[in-house]
C-alpha cells in the first residue's frame, strides 16, 4: 500500500493578510438590542460597516468614520474590540476567476447609534436595516461574524454601556 503525501498549504504570510476596522452599530430596541446591517456595494450581501485603517485615527475612530460614510451612523465607538472575523475582500471590478481577492481580518468595535442621517456619502449605493442579533447572524455569510452576532442578546453588555441604559 502506498500513501500519497500531499504538501500542506502554508499559512498566509502576515503581510498577505490585511486589517480592517468594522463598526457593530447597535441601539436598544423595545425587545432588546438591535444591530444595523448594510448591503455591500458590489454583491448586495448584508455586512457591517468596515474599511481600511485611516491615517491619524484610532481603530475605533476609523470604524466610526466607516459607519458614517457607509450608513450615515452618528454615535460613539467604544475602544474595546468585541472580536475579529475574517473574509476575502474582492479588489477591483468584475466577477469570476480574474477578480483578485485579499484575505482580511476585521476588528469589530461596538458603536452605540445616537442618530441616523438621511444624507451620507454612500446613501445611493447601500441599503440599511435594523435586525435583532440572531436574525442579523443569519443574514451575514462570514461564520465568525455570525457567531459574534448570535452571541449578542437583550442582556448583552458592551464595555461601559448596557442595553437598558441606552
Amino acid at each position: 500500500m502506498t500513501i500519497e503525501m500531499r504538501p500542506e498549504m502554508p499559512p498566509p504570510e502576515p503581510a498577505d493578510t490585511r486589517t480592517q476596522y468594522g463598526a457593530l452599530c447597535w441601539r436598544a430596541g423595545r425587545e432588546g438590542i438591535e444591530v444595523l446591517l448594510i448591503t455591500s456595494r458590489d454583491t448586495g450581501r448584508w455586512v457591517i460597516p468596515k474599511g481600511w485603517p485611516i491615517d491619524g485615527l484610532s481603530p475605533e475612530a476609523s470604524a466610526a468614520r466607516e459607519a458614517w460614510e457607509e450608513a450615515g451612523v452618528e454615535g460613539q465607538a467604544d475602544t474595546h474590540c468585541l472580536g475579529l472575523y475574517s473574509y476575502d475582500k474582492g479588489l477591483g471590478r468584475g466577477e469570476g476567476p480574474k477578480r483578485q481577492t485579499v484575505p482580511c481580518v476585521v476588528a469589530v468595535y461596538p458603536l452605540q447609534v445616537s442618530a441616523l442621517s438621511g444624507s451620507f456619502p454612500e446613501e445611493k449605493q447601500r441599503r440599511r436595516k435594523w435586525f435583532r442579533p440572531r436574525k442579523a447572524a443569519r443574514k451575514v455569510v462570514e461564520p465568525e461574524l455570525q457567531a459574534l452576532l448570535a452571541n449578542l442578546d437583550s442582556r448583552a453588555v458592551f464595555p461601559g454601556k448596557t442595553a437598558g441604559g441606552a
